[in-house]
C-alpha cells in the first residue's frame, strides 16, 4: 500500500520541476534579475558605499567597481561583521557564520544571512524530487534516512549564531523529514568522528536505511564499519537502500569501492553544497553534469584557469561560457560575498541548460615544472587506468617529487589500496598514459626528458584517516587535497615502500 507521503511526492515533485524549468529556460535572464536585485539590495552597506553601487547600471560597470577577492582580501570586511557590526557586506547582520578550517588565515567564517539560508534547503530538497520526478521512484520517502554531517551544537558570538554549515542545516530539516532522519541528536553531537561513526552504526543498524548522504571519503568509513560489524554487504544489511547522495569531491575515484562495499548498483544524486552558497546538483541521471542554481541569490562570474593568474583576467558571465573549458569560478551573493573566489574550478558539460562538473580547485594543482596539472586530469587518469579490473582504490594524493635520489624528477602517487593490483608498475604506466593524453604540458615534459614517468608509492592501511586524525580534520566536511605543489602533505602520513 502505498503511503500518504509517497502520494504527495510526485505532485510535489512535477510542480518544483514545472518552477526549475521556467528559470533554466531563462538562464541570462535569469542571471541579470539576480545581479540587480543584489546590487539595489546592497547600495546603502558599507561595502556598497566603498564601491560606489549607486553607480553600478550594468555587469561592465560592476566589473569596473569590485575586483575579484578571495577570503583573505575579504577579510576586512568579514572581521567587522564578526565584531557585531551591522551593514558591512549586506544589510543587518547574518544570522550565521559557517565555520570552515583555513589555510594562511586559520578559520574562515562565511556568513549566511537571512535571505540566503532558505536556499541551502531547498536546492537540497529539490535535488531528490527533480529525481522523483525523473525515475518516479517514491518508495524511499517512507524509509530510514541518514545525513553524515558536523555537529549541530552551535555557538553564538556578538549576536549571531556560529558551526559547521552541515550543523546550521541540520537545524531546517523539514517536519515531515524529522521522524525518518538519522542519527539522533545525541549522535549527531558527538564531536570524535571516530566515536561518533561507532554510534551511528549501532543506531542504524536495526532501520530501514533508503538513503545514506554525506562526503563519500566518510561515508566510505561508515559502510567498512558496518561491513566490519555484520560481515554482510551493506546492501543486504540494508535492502531497501537505493539512492546515495553525495557531495564535496568527485565520486569516481570511489565508485569502483563503494559498489564493492555496497554489493550491487544504486542510484545517486551529486550535489554541489557550500559554506559559501548552494551551487549545484544533479538533475538528470543520465546526464553528466550538474544544474547550475541561477535562480538561488547568487550571480556568478568565470574567469579561464589558464588566465586566472595573469594580471589582467578576463570576466565573463554564463552567456559567454562554453564546454569544456577549465573556469574558476566568482560569486557575489545574497550573504555579502562579492566577486568572491572560492577557490574552485569548474567545467560546462552543457550549457542547455547550464551544467558543470568541478574539476578541482585552482590552489590545488602540480606545476612544479609548468604542467598545471589539475584535480580533474588526476582522477580521470586513476579511472582509465583502473577501469575493467579489480584494483579498488581507497584513497590518494599526488605531489610533485623534485630531488630524487636518482633520476629525473617526478610525479609521486601515493595510493591505498582496498584490492591492490598485481603489477604496480603496469598501473603506473597505465594511469601515466593517461595523463600524457590530457595534458599536452606532461606531455611534453615526459617527451622532452624533463620528468621520468610517474611512481607509485603505496599508503598502508588506514594510513589516510590516521593523517586527517593528526591534523584534526577527522570527518565531517574535511577532505583530503587530491593534489599538491609541493610535498608538505606526504611527508608526515604514514606510507610503505
Amino acid at each position: 500500500m502505498i503511503s500518504i507521503k509517497s502520494a504527495l511526492a510526485k505532485p510535489f515533485a512535477k510542480h518544483v520541476y514545472k518552477n526549475i524549468q521556467k528559470w533554466a529556460k531563462k538562464p541570462v535572464e535569469t542571471q541579470e534579475k539576480v545581479f540587480k536585485e543584489l546590487i539595489a539590495a546592497a547600495v546603502n552597506t558599507q561595502f556598497g558605499k566603498d564601491h560606489d553601487f549607486k553607480s553600478i547600471n550594468n555587469y561592465s560597470d560592476f566589473v569596473k567597481h569590485v575586483p575579484v577577492r578571495d577570503y583573505e582580501d575579504l577579510k576586512p570586511y568579514v572581521d567587522r561583521v564578526v565584531a557585531g557590526e551591522e551593514h558591512v557586506l549586506w544589510k543587518g547582520k547574518p544570522i550565521y557564520f559557517a565555520k570552515t578550517s583555513g589555510t594562511t588565515s586559520g578559520a574562515k567564517y562565511i556568513p549566511i544571512s537571512k535571505e540566503s539560508m532558505p536556499f541551502h534547503v531547498e536546492s537540497a530538497r529539490n535535488a531528490i524530487l527533480m529525481y522523483i520526478h525523473e525515475t518516479g521512484k517514491t518508495n524511499f520517502v517512507d524509509g530510514k534516512m541518514i545525513f553524515l554531517q558536523g555537529s549541530p551544537i552551535l555557538k553564538e558570538q556578538n549576536g549571531i549564531q556560529l558551526g559547521r554549515l552541515s550543523g546550521i542545516v541540520a537545524h531546517f530539516v523539514p517536519k515531515y523529514l524529522q521522524k525518518n532522519r538519522l542519527p539522533s541528536w545525541e549522535t549527531n553531537c558527538i564531536d570524535d568522528w571516530e566515536t561518533k561513526v561507532d554510534a551511528i552504526v549501532e543506531e542504524t543498524l536495526p532501520q530501514n536505511m533508503t538513503i545514506i548522504s554525506g562526503i563519500p571519503s566518510w561515508v566510505q568509513m561508515y559502510f567498512e564499519k558496518l561491513q566490519l560489524k555484520t560481515g554482510e554487504k551493506v546492501g543486504d544489511i540494508f535492502k531497501n537502500f537505493n539512492l546515495f547522495i553525495f557531495g564535496g569531491v568527485n565520486y569516481e575515484p570511489y565508485r569502483a569501492k563503494f559498489e564493492n562495499l555496497i554489493g550491487r548498483k544504486v542510484d545517486s544524486i551529486e550535489l554541489y553544497p557550500a559554506s559559501e552558497g548552494f551551487f549545484a546538483f544533479q538533475d538528470r541521471q543520465n546526464e553528466k553534469g550538474m544544474l547550475l542554481q541561477l535562480n538561488s541569490g547568487i550571480f556568478y562570474e568565470f574567469i579561464k584557469a589558464d588566465e586566472f593568474f595573469d594580471e589582467n583576467p578576463k570576466r565573463i558571465t554564463i552567456k559567454d561560457v562554453e564546454v569544456g573549458v577549465n573556469y574558476v569560478m566568482i560569486i557575489s551573493t545574497n550573504a555579502g560575498l562579492w566577486a568572491y573566489n572560492i577557490g574552485d574550478t569548474v567545467e560546462f558539460t552543457s550549457t542547455n541548460p547550464y551544467r558543470v562538473i568541478v574539476s578541482g580547485r585552482i590552489k590545488h594543482y602540480i606545476s612544479a615544472f609548468g604542467e598545471h596539472v589539475i584535480g580533474k586530469e588526476v582522477e580521470l587518469a586513476m579511472q582509465e587506468a583502473t577501469l575493467n579490473t579489480d584494483i579498488r582504490v581507497t584513497e590518494f594524493t599526488v605531489a610533485p617529487q623534485i630531488n630524487p635520489s636518482a633520476g629525473l624528477p617526478y610525479h609521486e602517487w601515493f595510493i591505498e589500496f582496498e584490492n591492490e593490483p598485481e603489477n604496480l608498475s603496469e598501473l603506473a604506466k597505465k594511469i601515466d598514459e593517461s595523463l600524457q593524453k590530457q595534458n599536452i604540458y606532461y606531455l611534453d615534459l615526459i617527451k622532452g626528458k624533463v620528468l621520468q614517468p610517474l611512481k607509485i608509492t603505496k599508503v598502508k592501511t588506514g594510513g589516510f584517516q590516521e593523517y586527517m586524525k593528526s591534523i584534526g580534520k577527522l570527518g565531517g566536511q574535511n577532505k583530503l587535497p587530491r593534489l599538491s605543489n609541493d610535498r608538505k602533505i606526504v611527508e608526515v602520513f604514514p606510507h610503505t615502500n
